[in-house]
């Protein structure tokens, strides 16, 4: 390890999924489920749940860049969500649901800016990407039955039917990424 950490903060819909997928990722020494791009401070999941408060489930990640570099998070996230679905991933919908990059510096940005246009002239998905590419301004981890929730509901409907196929798709294209 280097030493030197970063953090960007992700919503690709759910965040027990996103903090499923980035959790088992070598060099990630955080995945954290929380909330982040609305209105209002340390917003409930309940507020957050109505839409109204302009918050993204998202999944805090800190990563050692010297073990996974930020275009492998880039590769990993696209991948393992559907970033061409406005405000929604599968039963999911509403704002709280958007795919959403907070990037936490200005070469992040840039960075996520230029694999979306990338994906996006190799035509990568069969519908335009609607990712939005947002500077970080807070983040309000989630309550704590939310955290780790993959890990402790494995038999829940919601796992079996929804994180497990992210998890599965994750081990099969990026098993070389996975901590053992």
């Amino acid at each position: 390890m280097s030493g030197r950490e970063e953090t960007v903060t992700l919503g690709g819909g759910c965040f027990w999924c996103t903090e499923a997928v980035f959790a088992r990722l070598k060099g990630v020494t955080s995945a954290f489920p929380g909330y982040s791009g609305g209105k209002i401070p340390n917003p409930s999941y309940e507020q957050v749940s109505t839409g109204k408060t302009g918050h993204a489930e998202v999944t805090q990640v800190t990563y050692d860049p010297s073990l996974i570099t930020f275009r492998q998070i880039l590769e990993i996230f696209f991948a393992t969500h559907d970033p061409t679905t406005l405000n929604r991933q599968g039963a999911d919908v509403g704002t709280q649901y958007r795919s959403v990059i907070f990037y936490h510096t200005d070469e992040q940005r840039k960075e996520a800016e230029t694999y979306i246009r990338e994906l996006t002239e190799k035509k990568a998905f069969p519908s335009p990407i609607v990712t939005a590419v947002e500077p970080f301004r807070g983040f309000y981890p989630a309550e704590e039955y939310h955290q780790k929730y993959y890990e402790r509901n494995r038999e829940a409907a919601y796992s079996q039917y929804v994180i497990a196929p992210k998890v599965e798709k994750l081990e099969k294209k990026f098993g070389d990424k996975l901590k053992r």
